[in-house]
C-alpha cells in the first residue's frame, strides 16, 4: 500500500485534531515515508488520548495500520477518543476509568494480538510479557522514564527491543523541558486560577521536567526553591537562580508545590508536616505516586471539595492546615491544560514512529534501549530546518 498521498484529506469532524495534524509536519512526513513498513501492522497503544496523540493516530491508521488504543487513567478527552471511534479506531477507556478499568481496556487493548506495542508508563509491555508476547510480536516503544524505569527493573521482558522514547536528549530537551514546563504552569493557572508572578514555589525534582518547570515559574516572577537530590542538577538550579535546599526547608513556606521526581512517596508526612496553611499540590509526573497517599490519609481530619470532585480537593489536616491537591496528583498539563505544545509532540511522535519503524525493520537488539542516534540527529535536523523555515523536502 503506498503512502499517504500528498494533500490527501485527513480530516476528522473535530477541530483539536484537525488543528494538531495541521501543525505536525515532521509526524505526517515520518508516517508517509514509513507507510510501506507500517501498512497491515497491528499497533496496541497506551497512551494518553488528546488531540497530539490523536493525530498520529489518525495518520498511522490512513496510512495502513490496524490500531488498538487506550488512554491512562484520568487524561482521556472522551471527545477525541468517540472523534477516533467514529473513524474506525477501536478504542477502550473513558476519562473516569479507574485502576480497574485501566487494567481491564489493557487487556482489550492486547486482544488484537499485536505485532507492535507503543506504551505509556509500562503497562502495556509488562501486561503483554506476563501474557506471553504472540509469535508475530517484533517489540515496540515506551514514552516514559517511569515506564523505561519500570522495564529495566522487571524480571520479566518481552525477549523484543523496547526503545524508551524519553531517553533521547532530543526529547529531554524540546518536549520535556520546554513543552512541560510551560504547559504544567499553564494547567495551574487553570484549574487554581492563582497569579504566578511574587508566588512562593517548591519543586521537587530538576531533571527536564522539574527544570523546565522551575524555570517558567520564574520567568513569570515566581520566586522558586528547589529540592533535587542530584548534586549537579542541584547545581544547574543554582545556577538558574533558584534556591536549593532539603526538602522540609523548600516546602516550609511554600504556596504551590510541584512535584516532578518521577519517583513514589517523595512527599511524606515529614513534608505534609512542613506546609503552610493553604498550599497547593501538584502532579507533574506519570503516576500520582509522587505524593504519599498513607500520610495524607493519615493526617486529613476532612476534606473539602472546591468545584468538581478532585479538581481541588483540600484535606484539612490535625492542626487546622488545609492542603489542596490537585486533579488528585495526577499530570497537571494534561488534566488541567492541553498537553504539551503540538510542536513539542511533533518531535516526540516522529521519534515515536521512527522508532517503530526500526522496530519493524529488525535492526535492533532485544531489551529495553534508547532511541538510535541516527533517528534523534535526522529528526533534530528535520526540527531546525522547520523551525529557521519551511523543511527542505529533499533531505534524507
Amino acid at each position: 500500500m503506498p503512502g499517504i498521498p500528498p494533500g490527501a484529506d485527513l480530516r476528522l469532524p473535530h477541530p483539536d485534531i484537525n488543528w494538531a495534524i495541521k501543525h505536525m509536519p515532521l509526524t505526517a512526513r515520518a508516517v508517509e515515508e514509513l507507510a510501506p513498513v507500517l501498512t497491515g501492522k497491528r499497533l496496541a497503544m497506551c497512551l494518553h488520548i488528546e488531540p497530539k496523540t490523536a493525530a498520529l493516530v489518525t495518520l498511522l491508521a490512513r496510512a495502513g495500520t490496524r490500531i488498538s488504543l487506550t488512554g491512562s487513567p484520568g487524561t482521556t478527552h472522551d471527545d477525541v477518543a468517540d472523534a477516533l471511534r467514529a473513524d474506525g479506531v477501536a478504542v477502550f477507556g473513558r476519562r473516569g476509568d479507574d485502576e480497574a478499568d485501566h487494567a481491564r481496556n489493557i487487556a482489550d487493548v492486547l486482544a488484537c494480538e499485536p505485532d507492535l506495542t507503543l506504551d505509556n508508563g509500562g503497562d502495556l509491555t509488562l501486561a503483554l510479557a506476563a501474557t506471553g508476547a504472540p509469535t508475530g510480536y517484533a517489540g515496540g516503544t515506551e514514552e516514559t522514564t517511569t515506564g523505561g524505569l519500570r522495564l529495566r527493573q522487571s524480571p520479566d521482558q518481552t525477549g523484543r527491543p523496547t526503545v524508551v522514547i524519553n531517553d533521547s536528549a532530543l526529547k529531554l530537551l524540546v518536549e520535556n523541558e520546554f513543552g512541560v514546563g510551560q504547559t504544567v504552569v499553564q494547567g495551574l493557572m487553570n484549574a487554581a486560577n492563582l497569579m504566578i508572578p511574587g508566588v512562593r514555589a517548591a519543586v521537587f525534582g530538576y531533571g527536564p521536567c522539574g527544570k523546565g518547570v522551575a524555570d517558567t515559574l520564574a520567568h513569570l516572577g515566581a520566586r522558586v526553591a528547589v529540592c533535587e537530590i542530584d548534586p549537579i542538577r542541584a547545581l544547574h538550579a543554582v545556577m538558574s537562580g533558584h534556591r536549593v535546599g532539603p526538602s522540609v526547608d523548600v516546602v516550609s513556606d511554600a504556596q504551590v508545590v510541584f512535584m516532578a521526581t518521577g519517583h513514589p512517596g517523595v512527599v511524606g508526612a515529614a513534608e505534609l508536616d512542613a506546609l503552610p496553611d493553604g498550599a497547593v499540590l501538584a502532579g507533574v509526573g506519570h503516576f500520582p505516586w509522587e505524593l504519599d497517599r498513607d500520610a495524607l490519609t493519615a493526617g486529613t481530619l476532612r476534606t473539602v471539595e472546591y468545584g468538581d470532585t478532585s479538581r481541588r480537593r483540600g484535606h484539612v489536616l490535625a492542626d487546622g492546615r488545609e492542603v489542596v491537591l490537585l486533579d488528585d496528583g495526577r499530570m497537571l498539563n494534561l488534566t488541567a491544560a492541553n498537553g504539551n505544545p503540538i510542536q513539542a509532540m511533533d518531535l516526540g511522535l516522529t521519534l515515536q514512529a521512527r522508532s517503530l519503524a526500526a522496530v519493524v525493520t529488525g535492526d535492533l537488539d532485544p531489551g529495553v534501549q534508547s532511541v538510535p542516534t541516527h533517528i534523534e540527529q535526522r529528526i533534530a535536523a528535520d526540527l531546525v530546518d522547520q523551525l529557521s523555515g519551511p523543511v527542505r523536502s529533499g533531505r534524507r
